[in-house]
């Protein structure tokens, strides 16, 4: 299957997780982010969203040389405060400290056996846990679906759930999906099946965000315990 090019930039755009804050409803022709491609300058980028260059680069913390990098997301306006502003983030920046203290109870998602973290190209940081192809997917918490779709390869077929104004879980590889967007899911509900991952192996990639941010989701999560 062929994905058109608003398509593709949604998924981009929703990936981004918003730098400043969660995920909002938004039109993919006005993002609130943006990924920094080969050849971007800082002017470029300005110009093509209508924007002032110098205020472009306050907002996003980028020093006077205007140097911005591969893969760096930019906000594209202005912080809440002129104090805060947003940091420079890379798309392979590592996984911030994860905060014990959460409004989300988690639970794991799916059964079968947890890989050490790994770093996905787009920025996210997550765990893989391997199965059986086609067995059951569960919301890691209660939510509402805001993204379902495989605009970007390295995801797979992807869903993602935003539980509150402050976090949000992401399932990538899924074979199939069983909600659609705007869905509102339980804990534990049945949301997609186990797809394959790298290698032809059946796994769920499974990821934590915090204002947009990845988090190391085995600090969230309860402790692992291998079904016998």
């Amino acid at each position: 299957m062929r994905y058109s090019g608003r398509r593709v930039l949604r998924a981009i755009w929703v990936l981004g997780w918003l730098v400043t804050g969660c995920v909002a409803e938004r039109s993919v022709t006005s993002p609130a982010t943006y990924v920094v491609r080969t050849g971007d300058t800082i002017s470029a980028i300005a110009t093509r969203f209508h924007l002032d260059y110098r205020e472009l680069a306050r907002w996003n913390g980028v020093g006077a040389d205007f140097r911005i990098d591969v893969g760096q997301i930019l906000t594209l306006s202005p912080p809440r405060s002129a104090t805060q502003l947003a940091p420079r983030v890379s798309a392979k920046a590592p996984a911030p400290a994860s905060p014990k203290v959460t409004s989300v109870s988690w639970n794991w998602p799916a059964e079968g056996s947890v890989l050490t973290p790994v770093t996905q190209p787009a920025g996210g940081v997550g765990v893989r846990i391997e199965g059986v192809l086609g067995s059951p997917v569960r919301a890691a918490a209660s939510g509402r679906v805001v993204y379902q779709g495989a605009g970007l390869r390295a995801y797979g077929r992807l869903l993602i759930i935003k539980h509150d104004d402050l976090w949000l879980s992401a399932y990538g590889y899924n074979q199939e999906v069983l909600v659609a967007e705007g869905d509102r899911v339980r804990e534990g509900q049945q949301i997609a099946t186990m797809g394959e991952g790298p290698g032809r192996q059946a796994m769920l990639y499974f990821e934590i965000r915090l204002n947009g941010h990845p988090v190391d989701p085995l600090a969230q999560l309860p402790p692992w315990r291998a079904k016998p």
